[in-house]
């Protein structure tokens, strides 16, 4: 299996991934899933079980990795240790999105179909842009960030590393969203938000605060 990139994952957000490079041509080798995974393959793709065979690959010759785990936290934990192995992270993007040839990309980052990435906009290492997500001009995505289907950030928008964006979330235009920051499905952002927050709501506000 030296041939191929390795999925770290097996799960639904691997799934999407797998299309993600068969629609871009690249060779998927397998997958690697829990110990305990019931599943022995993924969309067709061979389920390895265990962290044991990320390094067992690598030894093979195995060069490029992709982790596709949902979890911000999670999936830059195990990033770390896969390029710590010496895999090279590569990105999924889907040939059905839109991205400025203006935009800094990292590595390890998930684009999904309908997404749009603007002009001088950088998306960091683990990123991933969702379904039809758009992030407009001079944009700062920060590491293992999630932005989720059908979010929208206007211009000059800055989230923090490891935060998510829940579902149908809004940013207006230069608000800076802080690290470890949770969104709930369709908030609207229109102030900054420190780290850690837990926000929601039309305008959106600090959850934790209230609950204080």
């Amino acid at each position: 299996m030296s041939e191929g990139v390795v999925i770290v994952g097996a799960g639904g957000h691997a799934k999407v991934c797998i299309e993600l490079f068969r629609a871009s041509g690249v060779q998927v080798a397998c997958c690697i899933g829990n110990a305990d995974s019931t599943e022995d393959t993924c969309l067709g793709v061979p389920v390895l079980k265990g962290d044991v065979h990320l390094e067992r690959l690598r030894a093979e010759g195995s060069a490029f990795a992709f982790v596709a785990i949902g979890a911000n936290a999670v999936r830059q934990k195990l990033a770390a240790s896969a390029t710590a192995l010496g895999y090279e992270l590569i990105n999924a993007i889907s040939p059905a999105a839109v991205v400025s040839p203006t935009a800094r990309l990292g590595k390890g980052i998930a684009i999904m179909a309908g997404a749009v990435i603007n002009a001088d906009t950088r998306i960091a290492d683990l990123a991933i842009i969702n379904t039809s997500a758009s992030v407009d001009h001079d944009g700062d995505i920060g590491e293992a960030v999630h932005i989720a289907p059908q979010c929208g950030l206007a211009g000059n928008v800055t989230v923090g590393a490891r935060s998510f964006l829940g579902i149908g979330s809004k940013v207006i235009p230069g608000v800076h969203i802080g690290q470890d920051v949770i969104s709930g499905a369709g908030s609207v952002i229109v102030s900054d938000i420190e780290s850690h927050s837990r926000i929601a709501g039309v305008p959106a506000r600090n959850l934790r605060k209230k609950d204080k």
